[in-house]
């Protein structure tokens, strides 16, 4: 995915990549079904970075990141895939940041999981959401 790449083969390149409803995206819903956990709803285009799930009435924002898209250390390295791909992760890593921020002023919890986190340990993840959607349903919490 280097900088050999004319613009019309990155497009074809990112035209590729699935951005949403992606396998672990997907693996943390039924999980989340399984649970008996409901009341999300996914892609919320009126909410900063469009979470891929949204408990609305409690605040909850969940994303599943995918670890070279949003700039995971250990999966994505500077310098590696060019001056194009470093710019473009930046940005994604910055759109992020002001997103979660953007979630916290509005009083929303985010959570954030890397694809490779669902992959690995699903019960955790789920684990994790469930905690915070119980959270924010008790009454103590209001």
């Amino acid at each position: 995915m280097g900088d050999h790449l004319s613009p019309a083969g990155r497009s074809r390149v990112m035209a590729a990549i699935r951005s949403r409803n992606t396998q672990p995206e997907l693996a943390v819903r039924r999980g989340l079904f399984a649970a008996g956990i409901r009341g999300w709803r996914i892609h919320r285009r009126d909410l900063p970075g469009r979470p891929d799930l949204a408990f609305g009435p409690i605040r909850v924002a969940v994303f599943v990141d995918g670890a070279f898209w949003h700039g995971h250390p250990e999966h994505f390295t500077p310098g590696r895939s060019g001056a194009y791909w470093d710019e473009k992760i930046a940005r994604n890593r910055e759109r992020d940041r002001l997103a979660d921020e953007a979630l916290a002023r509005a009083g929303w919890r985010v959570l954030r999981f890397w694809d490779f986190e669902v992959r690995e340990d699903l019960d955790y993840c789920i684990d994790r959401i469930i905690q915070a959607v119980t959270e924010r349903r008790s009454p103590s919490s209001s």
